[in-house]
C-alpha cells in the first residue's frame, strides 16, 4: 500500500507521558507484514498487577480476542499464576477467520511472548490487527521476540505504540497523572485505529497501564463503564472489528493504598483521570480516520433516554449523505433530519431542532427564520465541527464524535491489501 498522507489533526510531536512504575515497554521489528519497520510491541507488568479487558462483540472474532477472554475468565476462576503480566500485539495481519490455526498461533505467539519477558502463557494477553483471513506467520514473530524484549525500558511509549500502527497516519497516546491521598498515580496507554471503527466495546487495538492498586474486579467495571463514555461513542465508517481489544493493567507500584471498593473516597478521582485517558484516546482515533479532514462532535438532546440519544447520534454519525456532506462543507441538514428518522428511535419531527455551533439551523419542524445558508456553509469550512440534535421528546442526551467520509477513504480501502 502506499504511503499515507498525514492526518491534519496529527500533534507535531509524540506526547511527553510519564512512566508508569512496573511497566516495561518495547517495540521491534518482525516483518509480519511490513519490511522496514517495527510490527510487535511487548509490555512487560511487575508481578501482583491487575488486570481487566473489553473486546469485540463481533460473532466472527479473532483468535486472540478468544485467547484474552480465556485468561480473563480463568483469573476471575481464581487460576492466577505467580509472576509478571505480558502483552504482546502485531500489526499487519489480525490472525482472524484462520480456523484451528488461528488458535494454536495465537497459543504460541502468548508462549514466545511470555518466555522473553519471564511470564508464563496464562499472564500474557496477545492481540493482532491487520489483514483478515491470512495465516499468522507467528514463527517470525517468536523468532524476532528476544531481541525485542531486549530493549524493553519504563516510558517507552512512542516505540510501543509505532509497532501496533495499520493504516494510522500517527501514533496515539495519552497520559495523566492524579494524586491520591498525596501519592502520585500515573495512568497512560496508546491505542491504534484507523478504520473499520464502530467499536462496540473499545477500539481496534488499546493498552492503557496505572501504577495505582486497584482490586482486579473493580478494575474490570471501571474500565467497562469508561468505554461506554470514550470508545463506544466513537465511529469512523460504522464497520466492527474483528480484533477490537482494550487491556488495562494496574501495577500498584506507586505506593498508594490499594482500591477496592465504591466507597473508596478516592476512587472519583482516578475515574475522573481514566476516563480523560481513553476519552483522549478514543477521539485520536476518529481524527486519524482513513481520509479525514473533519472531526465532529454530535450531541444528542431531548432524547428518551441516553441509549436512545446515542442511537441518535450513531445513525447521524454513520450516515454515508451526512459524513460526504461534511467532506463537501454542505450544510445540508436535511440529511440529519433523515438520520434522526431512520434510527428507530422517538422524535418529534415538529419540536425538532438543528444547530451547527451556535448557528440555529431548524426549528419547530422547519428551517429556522433567521438562519443563512452562508452562514452555514462558513461553519462547515471549519477543521472542528459541532453539530446539535434536540429530538424534543424527552431529557436524555449523548454525544458521539466522528469524521468525514472522503475519496481518500476508498483509496486507502480499495489499495489495503495490495
Amino acid at each position: 500500500m502506499a504511503a499515507l498522507k498525514p492526518s491534519p489533526f496529527a500533534p507535531a510531536c509524540f506526547p511527553d507521558l510519564p512512566a508508569v512504575r512496573g511497566v516495561k515497554l518495547a517495540g521491534g521489528p518482525a516483518r509480519v507484514r511490513y519490511a522496514g519497520r517495527d510490527d510487535v510491541m511487548l509490555a512487560e507488568i511487575a508481578a501482583g498487577a491487575s488486570v481487566a479487558g473489553v473486546f469485540t462483540r463481533s460473532r466472527t472474532r479473532a483468535a486472540p480476542v478468544l485467547w484474552c477472554e480465556a485468561r480473563l475468565a480463568a483469573r476471575r476462576g481464581g487460576a492466577v499464576a505467580s509472576g509478571p503480566l505480558c502483552f504482546a500485539a502485531n500489526s499487519g495481519n489480525a490472525n482472524a477467520f484462520t480456523g484451528a490455526n488461528g488458535a494454536d498461533d495465537a497459543r504460541r505467539m502468548a508462549e514466545a511472548a511470555g518466555a522473553a519477558v519471564g511470564a508464563p502463557a496464562a499472564s500474557t494477553f496477545v492481540a493482532s490487527t491487520g489483514v483478515i483471513g491470512e495465516p499468522l506467520p507467528v514463527a517470525r514473530i517468536e523468532a524476532a521476540l528476544g531481541a525485542i524484549a531486549e530493549t524493553r525500558a519504563e516510558g517507552a511509549w512512542e516505540r510501543a505504540a509505532r509497532a501496533i500502527m495499520t493504516t494510522d497516519t500517527f501514533p496515539k497516546a495519552a497520559g495523566r497523572t492524579v494524586a491520591l491521598d498525596g501519592v502520585e498515580v500515573r495512568i497512560a496507554g496508546f491505542a491504534k485505529g484507523s478504520g473499520m471503527i464502530a467499536p462496540d466495546m473499545a477500539t481496534m487495538l488499546a493498552f492503557a497501564f496505572t501504577d495505582a492498586a486497584i482490586a482486579e474486579p473493580l478494575l474490570q467495571r471501571l474500565l467497562a463503564e469508561s468505554v461506554d463514555r470514550s470508545f463506544n461513542a466513537i465511529t469512523v465508517d460504522g464497520d466492527t472489528s474483528t480484533s477490537d481489544t482494550l487491556l488495562l493493567a494496574a501495577t500498584g507500584a506507586s505506593g498508594a493504598a490499594e482500591i477496592a471498593s465504591d466507597d473508596d473516597p478516592r476512587l472519583p478521582a482516578f475515574r475522573e483521570a481514566l476516563d480523560a485517558v481513553l476519552l483522549d484516546l478514543a477521539q485520536l482515533v476518529v481524527k486519524d480516520g482513513e481520509g479525514a479532514s473533519k472531526f465532529v462532535a454530535i450531541t444528542v438532546t431531548g432524547a428518551e433516554t441516553a441509549q436512545a440519544a446515542r442511537r441518535i447520534g450513531l445513525s447521524i454519525a454513520n450516515s454515508p449523505l451526512v459524513k460526504t456532506a461534511l467532506a463537501g462543507e454542505d450544510p445540508n441538514w436535511g440529511r440529519i433530519v433523515m438520520a434522526v428518522g431512520k434510527s428507530g428511535e422517538a422524535a418529534d419531527r415538529d419540536r425538532l431542532e438543528i444547530r451547527f455551533g451556535d448557528i440555529l439551523v431548524a426549528e419547530k419542524g422547519w428551517v429556522a427564520p433567521a438562519y443563512r445558508e452562508e452562514d452555514g456553509a462558513a461553519y462547515m469550512k471549519r477543521a472542528e465541527l459541532e453539530i446539535l440534535v434536540d429530538v424534543g421528546v424527552g431529557a436524555a442526551r449523548a454525544t458521539v464524535w466522528t469524521c468525514d467520509l472522503t475519496h481518500a477513504y476508498i483509496d486507502i480501502n480499495a489499495d489495503y491489501r495490495s
